[in-house]
């Protein structure tokens, strides 16, 4: 199937306007949330209803609420035991409210996705949605003087906890090399053709630009994934043929910092988004194909249902 279209119209509206009223209590402290309407359009454009589709740094569940409103199984792993609560909290209230969908949530280290995630799972995920932690200059709240009492605006909510085994905490390189490893258990995860889609963006750290995507590319590579697209999701809504951009304090403020150091930055309104594909093995056929689809038994585990396409 072709998708002729590269950028991806996924914010007609901004981030928070689209979770208002899915997600629970503390949600919003989140240092990097992944954008509901690009984990949507992803989800949209690469599985049907009742595939199964994991977040392997799941964060507050974003992949899985949105997966689970779509109709989709799912699986998430978060690091962070605050994290992890609340998207096992964020995924079952979608799944309630989106019918017989299954969610599962683990809490543990990417790294070791193949031990964490139910062994049922292990070839039957259609897609995987992730983003790399990053940039915290991108990341975080802003309030001002007359929200907080004090003098000027407060950049909050932009760190993740002081767990040095973080990967948001590592160097780039040690990130890369982790990426490469998570990546690895995912294709493992994933089912013969099955997709995965990672939203990034570059980012500059003394003035020094990081080409994220670039690495995340040869990343996904030497995982033995094969890149089949590269996309622009937008952060910036579409009206009358002009984008509305929906910069933060901050990114105006490194921006203006930047270019009066001769540094040509400018403001990100858009993540890139690589997808690569689990290839088929030669001989083997997709066109009327039996597969598995994933779906639940009464205890919510994974069993496997077969149905021929």
């Amino acid at each position: 199937m072709l998708h002729p279209l590269s950028v991806w119209n996924t914010a007609p509206t901004s981030a928070p306007a689209q979770r208002k009223g899915r997600y629970a209590p503390g949600s919003a402290a989140h240092p990097a949330k992944m954008h509901p309407g690009i984990a949507a359009h992803a989800i949209r454009t690469y599985t049907q209803p009742g595939d199964l589709v994991l977040d392997p740094m799941c964060g507050i569940g974003t992949t899985l609420v949105e997966a689970l409103h779509l109709g989709r199984n799912v699986l998430g792993i978060e690091y962070e035991p605050k994290w992890a609560t609340l998207a096992s909290l964020n995924a079952r209230t979608a799944a309630q409210e989106s019918g017989a969908s299954t969610s599962v949530v683990r809490c543990g280290d990417a790294r070791h996705l193949t031990a964490l995630a139910p062994a049922s799972a292990r070839g039957e995920v259609d897609l995987v949605v992730t983003s790399p932690p990053y940039g915290p200059s991108v990341h975080g709240q802003v309030r001002s003087s007359r929200e907080t009492g004090e003098r000027g605006v407060v950049k909050k909510d932009f760190r993740y906890s002081h767990d040095r085994a973080n990967l948001a905490h590592v160097s780039t390189d040690r990130l890369l090399h982790a990426f490469t490893e998570i990546l690895t258990q995912c294709r493992t995860m994933l089912r013969p053709g099955g997709t995965v889609v990672v939203t990034t963006r570059p980012w500059r750290e003394r003035g020094e630009l990081i080409d994220l995507p670039s690495a995340v590319l040869a990343a996904g590579k030497t995982a033995g994934l094969t890149p089949s697209e590269r996309c622009a999701a937008l952060l910036a809504g579409v009206r009358n043929g002009r984008l509305v951009t929906r910069p933060s304090f901050f990114q105006m403020k490194n921006v203006r910092d930047a270019r009066r150091q001769g540094i040509p930055l400018s403001v990100v309104q858009h993540e890139d988004v690589l997808i690569f594909t689990k290839t088929v093995l030669s001989g083997s056929s997709s066109t009327g194909r039996v597969r598995h689809r994933p779906g639940s038994d009464t205890n919510g585990r994974y069993y496997a249902r077969r149905e021929a396409r």
